[in-house]
């Protein structure tokens, strides 16, 4: 069904039909019987011989296992290796029998409360993107994921995340000690935990619904427009560190890098750290940490007046076993991220009306596992900061009213898993606030309840 003009008596058809939707597709997915599932990238599940959910629990999210397996660089296999041995003179060699390739499709729908101005509703991507991966071991102690992706609003394939580590142990005070070098093009996708941005709940997103503008630079924005190097360990299987330093690269610029059309240029390095401590108490699990970022930017340019941000974040990931309701699982995941920014390259353009500002997120979620089957969550966010009426501008859909960031809602996730490698979800984000106000937000007549969405999906990797 299709709107280009929607008045709010118009519109009640629609919220029944969203409403019947999103009934419909959670009865459909309660009844549905099918055996367990997983949905691991499957060229892992080939390396290893072991089903995706040995390593995932509602994927991303990762078990003990998983963990492991990314953390040892994903090396560890259980099928035949051509392999040699390092001699004096000639180097050794350890490679699959296969090549480690897995591919992605992804179909989905959504529908607003409210359309956005002469807009339809309810438009279908099929394919909403499609990915191809490669992922695996490549060499001795050295693996990766590399994925890239074609995207249907743009309508071309473009580099996506990528993780590739070269991976070592020993022994540190008589405990393992767990170490190794890590490339990577997205902050915090080198992460071991699903609480920090890269891999956080709810795991998939529709393309088309309005989100809310202010968003901390950790927290998305340098996502595939970064290149990082870094160093890890893990001791004892509790204490977890990471530094590592990024530098701009802008896909589909030529070098030398100009800056010009990208927002975010890199000054120097931006170094980022990461500090966490794991445990194992009983059918419980827990994981507190920290991690954060110092970046220096000069937008659309590489010199010039800069803008600086610092971000600094708390996150913690706790797992309950219940073992009289069939090992199901709760999960409940927060991540805090406060940026405190120097705008002056903002400022002096005119495009912020003053130097400092901050942006405060907070999310916390809880997914309950049925086994490996049904997984309901629910997350509540909220992001507030400094209002700036130049930096937030009013504007329709996307703009803000006030000047305020603040945005806050909650999300509620369904995903059931028929088989092992197909995902299928229904989706339902209810916002409170939105770029700064629940009514006339946009100061265009647009409420935060207008952009309340309902997200259908499926997911087929192989």
């Amino acid at each position: 069904m299709t709107e280009t003009d929607c008045s709010k008596s118009k519109c009640k058809p629609m919220k029944v039909i969203g409403a019947l939707a999103l009934s419909a597709a959670v009865l459909l997915m309660m009844l549905v019987a099918g055996p367990r599932r997983g949905n691991a990238v499957p060229s892992f599940a080939r390396q290893t011989g072991l089903p995706c959910s040995a390593c995932h629990i509602n994927p991303p999210e990762l078990t003990p296992l998983g963990r492991e397996f990314k953390l040892n660089g994903y090396t560890m296999t259980g099928i035949k290796v051509i392999s040699a041995p390092a001699r004096k003179g000639t180097p050794g060699l350890a490679l699959l029998s296969y090549l480690p390739l897995a591919a992605w499709i992804e179909a989905s729908t959504t529908g607003l409360q409210t359309p956005e101005p002469n807009s339809s509703n309810w438009d279908y991507s099929l394919p909403q993107d499609v990915s191809l991966f490669l992922a695996g071991a490549f060499a001795t102690h050295a693996g990766g994921f590399i994925q890239a992706t074609y995207d249907a609003q743009t309508d071309h394939f473009s580099w996506d995340n990528t993780d590739i580590r070269y991976a070592r142990n020993t022994l540190l005070k008589g405990k393992t000690f767990v170490y190794g070098v890590d490339l990577n093009n997205n902050p915090t996708v080198e992460d071991l935990w699903n609480d920090t941005p890269a891999w956080g709940f709810p795991w998939i997103q529709s393309e088309s619904a309005p989100l809310p503008t202010a968003t901390a630079i950790i927290d998305g924005p340098l996502a595939q427009d970064v290149a990082g190097i870094g160093t890890y360990g893990m001791w004892n299987n509790h204490l977890y560190g990471d530094v590592a330093v990024y530098r701009s690269a802008h896909l589909g610029q030529p070098l030398p890098n100009t800056g010009k059309g990208f927002e975010y240029n890199i000054r120097g390095a931006a170094p980022y750290w990461r500090f966490a401590w794991q445990q194992t108490m009983g059918n419980s699990y827990l994981e507190v940490g920290t991690y954060g970022m110092h970046v220096q930017s000069t937008p659309n340019a590489v010199v010039g007046p800069m803008n600086t941000y610092t971000d600094v974040a708390f996150d913690s990931q706790f797992q309950h076993i219940f073992p009289k309701l069939a090992n199901d699982i709760l999960t409940v995941h927060t991540t805090y991220i406060h940026e405190s920014s120097d705008l002056n390259a903002f400022y002096n353009a005119g495009d912020a009306s003053l130097v400092p500002h901050h942006l405060n997120t907070f999310r916390i979620n809880g997914i309950y596992h049925f086994g490996y089957r049904y997984d309901p969550g629910i997350q509540y966010f909220i992001t507030t900061g400094t209002v700036d009426p130049l930096l937030y501008p009013a504007a329709s859909v996307d703009g803000s009213r006030t000047g305020n960031p603040k945005s806050q809602g909650f999300l509620f996730n369904f995903t059931y898993w028929p088989v092992q490698n197909i995902r299928l979800a229904a989706q339902y984000t209810a916002y409170i606030t939105f770029n700064g106000a629940g009514s006339n937000y946009d100061s265009l007549g647009r409420n935060a309840s207008d952009n309340n969405a309902l997200y259908l999906y499926c997911g087929v990797i192989f």
